[in-house]
C-alpha cells in the first residue's frame, strides 16, 4: 500500500460502450437532505435532524473540440420533453498500470446543458466544449 494519495490526472469516461477522452470531470458529489422535526412536547428547545433523501449534483465533462465530432450535440438533440435518451456513465481513475483504482458509476444521465468553445482573437489555447449532466444516482467503489 502506498503513503501516497492518488494523483487525479489519469482517468477514462465510458458511456454507451465508448471510451471517449475528457481534460476534466467534476461535480462527482454526493448529498443527503437533512430532515427536522420536533413535537410541541419535547423537553429539547431544537429540533431533531435526521437523514432525508440522497441528493446528486449535475456532472460537467469538459474535451477538447475536434473536426466533425458533434457528440454532445448529437445527444443533446435528443432531449425532448420528457422523453430523453438516458444513458450510464463510468469514470475511471486509473493507476499507473491503466487499471481503475476507483470507479465512480451514474446512473440513468441525459444531458442538460452543452457549452460550446469561446472564441478569442488573440489566445493560443485548445478550443474546450462541455457538457453538464444530470442523473439519478452515484455509487462510488474503491478497487
Amino acid at each position: 500500500m502506498s503513503n501516497y494519495p492518488l494523483p487525479k490526472f489519469h482517468f477514462q469516461v465510458e458511456w454507451g460502450g465508448t471510451k471517449i477522452g475528457f481534460t476534466e470531470v467534476s461535480g462527482l458529489d454526493v448529498e443527503t437532505e437533512v430532515i427536522e422535526y420536533r413535537h410541541g412536547a419535547s423537553p429539547e428547545y431544537s429540533k431533531t435532524k435526521m437523514p432525508g433523501m440522497q441528493k446528486f449534483g449535475n456532472i460537467t465533462m469538459k474535451r477538447g473540440t475536434f473536426k466533425s465530432d458533434n457528440e454532445y450535440f448529437n445527444w443533446w438533440n435528443s432531449v425532448k420533453l420528457n422523453t430523453i435518451e438516458r444513458r450510464d456513465i463510468t469514470i475511471k481513475l486509473l493507476d499507473e498500470n491503466h487499471d481503475p483504482v476507483v470507479t465512480w458509476k451514474v446512473k440513468n444521465a441525459w444531458p442538460t446543458k452543452v457549452q460550446s468553445t469561446d472564441l478569442k482573437a488573440d489566445g493560443n489555447e485548445v478550443a474546450i466544449e462541455s457538457v453538464e449532466i444530470a442523473h439519478e444516482g452515484l455509487t462510488i467503489q474503491n478497487d
